[in-house]
C-alpha cells in the first residue's frame, strides 16, 4: 500500500466552479481545488464533457491556462479527462451529453484539441461500437493513454474488441445505460464479464443504489474498483442551480444533480470522501479497502501514464490523516 492521497478520474467541477467554462481561470481553479484537497484528494483528472469540436478546443485551452497559472493546478492535476464526443448517441446511453455533438471516433480530433496544451489528456471514454474505435484505443494506448469504455450499447464482441486494442478501464459502469436492457446480452454484463477491465463507480447511493452495487463489487472485484465522484460545480455546495458544460443543472434537497425539467441525471455533488465513507457505511468495504478504491487503485491504473508522459507519480499522503476524515 501507497499511502496514497484520493486521486479522482473524473470530476467535471466542484465547489461552484464548472470546470468545462470557458471563462475559468486560475483563482477560480484554485478555489475548486483546494476544496478537493480538504476532502482529501491529491490529484484529480478535470473531465471535458461531449461538444463540437471546436468548443471541445477551446474548454481545454482555457483549463490547461488555469492549471498551468493557478497555484495548486501544478501539482493536483496531471492531465485530463476527455468524456466524449466518440459516445453512443442513442437514447439512454447519451445521459446529459448533447447526442448532436457525438461524432465516430477519430485519433486527429484529439490530437487537434491536445495540440498546444501543457497538460496532456491521459484518460479517453469511448463507446467502442463507434466507427474508428478500435483504430483510436489502439493509437490512444501507444501514446500512453488510457482509455475507458462508457456511455456505451456495445456487444459482447465489442468489448472485446476494445479490450484488446487497450481498453483498461469502464467510465461510471451502471450508469450511462438505458434503464430498459436484455437481461444477459448488454454491456454492463459484458463489461462485468472482462476481467481484463477495472471500473469505476459512483457511489453517491444515488447513480446506483447500495444493494446493486454491492453486486457490481462482488462480479467486479474490489481490487479492480475504483472510486470516482463524477463531480459537478454543485458538488461542495449548497443546493440550487449551477452549470455544466453551458448546460443549466440543479441540485435538489438529497445531493442529486439532475437537468431541470427531464430528470436525467447530470453528473453529481459527491465528494470522493464522501465514496469512500458511503462503501464503509453500507458494509460494502472496510476503510482501507474502500480508501484504497479512490487511492491506490486509480494510482496504479494511471502509473503508465503518467510516467509514459514522464509526469510525476501521486504523491504519498498519511493514511492517518485521511482515516481521521473517514472514521
Amino acid at each position: 500500500m501507497r499511502n496514497a492521497g484520493l486521486f479522482d478520474l473524473q470530476v467535471n467541477g466542484f465547489a461552484g466552479v464548472d470546470f468545462n467554462s470557458t471563462a475559468i481561470g486560475a483563482d477560480a481553479l484554485d478555489h475548486a481545488l483546494d476544496a478537493m484537497a480538504r476532502t482529501g484528494v491529491a490529484q484529480c483528472l478535470p473531465t471535458v464533457i461531449t461538444a463540437p469540436e471546436a468548443v471541445l478546443g477551446d474548454r481545454l485551452a482555457a483549463l490547461d491556462r488555469a492549471v498551468a497559472t493557478s497555484r495548486l493546478g501544478p501539482a493536483m492535476v496531471p492531465g485530463y479527462h476527455l468524456e466524449g464526443p466518440f459516445l453512443s448517441p442513442e437514447d439512454g446511453y447519451a445521459g446529459c451529453h448533447p447526442p448532436t455533438a457525438m461524432v465516430a471516433a477519430d485519433h486527429a480530433l484529439v490530437e487537434r484539441v491536445e495540440a498546444g496544451l501543457a497538460r496532456p489528456i491521459l484518460l479517453l471514454t469511448v463507446a467502442p461500437e463507434r466507427p474508428g474505435a478500435t483504430a483510436l484505443i489502439g493509437w490512444a494506448r501507444a501514446r500512453g493513454k488510457v482509455v475507458a469504455l462508457g456511455h456505451t450499447a456495445a456487444s459482447f464482441a465489442d468489448i472485446a474488441a476494445a479490450v484488446e486494442a487497450g481498453a483498461t478501464l469502464s467510465t461510471h459502469l451502471g450508469n450511462g445505460l438505458r434503464r430498459m436492457l436484455p437481461k444477459f446480452d448488454n454491456p454492463m454484463i459484458a463489461q462485468l464479464a472482462e476481467d481484463r477491465l477495472r471500473a469505476s463507480f459512483i457511489a453517491d447511493g444515488i447513480h446506483i443504489p447500495p444493494t446493486a452495487l454491492k453486486v457490481l463489487l462482488r462480479a467486479k472485484g474490489l481490487e479492480r474498483s475504483i472510486l470516482v465522484s463524477d463531480a459537478t460545480a454543485a458538488a461542495a455546495a449548497p443546493a440550487g442551480q449551477y452549470e455544466l458544460a453551458g448546460m443549466a443543472i440543479e441540485r435538489a434537497a438529497d445531493g442529486a444533480v439532475r437537468l431541470p425539467g427531464n430528470g436525467t441525471l447530470a453528473g453529481s455533488s459527491l465528494t470522493l470522501d464522501q465514496a469512500v465513507r458511503n462503501l464503509v457505511d453500507w458494509g460494502l468495504a472496510s476503510t482501507e479497502t474502500a480508501t484504497q478504491m479512490a487511492s491506490d487503485n486509480p494510482a496504479a491504473l494511471m502509473a503508465p501514464a503518467l510516467e509514459a508522459h514522464e509526469l510525476p507519480p501521486l504523491p504519498p499522503r498519511g493514511r492517518g490523516q485521511f482515516a481521521q476524515r473517514t472514521g
